[in-house]
């Protein structure tokens, strides 16, 4: 009876481990097709939506509705705001086209992190704005405004070290095997 118990045991562990296997298995294949998705799509969907992020932030400098009026004018109190404030915005919107047109990326970038390191004048020029009590662990409104732009700095870093990948490919005119974030 022990052994029938045994070698019954044995078979139910052997389904049991089949079943395991099967599983782990279609769950490998729906996370190769999520990962060969994001590796395919993300960057682009990363591009685009930093380009929108830009035309939409220049959009509301151009027509004089943008909230931070009064933080880019009392940052850059050397420049007339009157004028300023809406070439900014028409600079933003350049650079968010540029995004989504796909074109100059390299200067495009550039010009993108001129304008990102730019928004950290407000710590420099305006601590007293961007920190609590002087405390730079110590966040305002204002100074967790300006600190959120190290992820659009870095979203187009990562934009950014696709570009010669892309050109490569399209010099060569041939496609890679597989779609990797580099080539988009």
């Amino acid at each position: 009876m022990y052994e029938t118990r045994s070698a019954a045991d044995s078979a139910y562990r052997c389904r049991r481990t089949y079943r395991v296997a099967m599983q782990m298995s279609q769950l490998s294949a729906i996370d190769d097709t999520i990962t060969r998705f994001l590796g395919r799509w993300s960057i682009t969907v990363l591009r685009i939506s930093v380009g929108v992020v830009f035309i939409w932030f220049g959009a509301l400098k151009v027509f004089n509705v943008t909230p931070v009026a009064d933080l880019v004018a009392d940052t850059v109190y050397w420049a007339d705001p009157d004028w300023f404030v809406p070439l900014l915005g028409v600079f933003e919107i350049v650079v968010g086209v540029s995004l989504l047109a796909r074109r100059a990326l390299r200067v495009t970038l550039g010009l993108f992190a001129l304008q990102m390191m730019g928004t950290f004048l407000v710590l420099v020029v305006q601590p007293d704005v961007a920190f609590q009590d002087g405390n730079p662990l110590l966040l305002t409104v204002e100074g967790e405004f300006v600190i959120k732009n190290l992820v659009l700095l870095s979203a187009g870093m990562v934009v950014g070290a696709t570009v010669r990948r892309r050109q490569a490919i399209a010099r060569s005119g041939s496609a890679p095997l597989e779609p990797t974030f580099t080539n988009v």
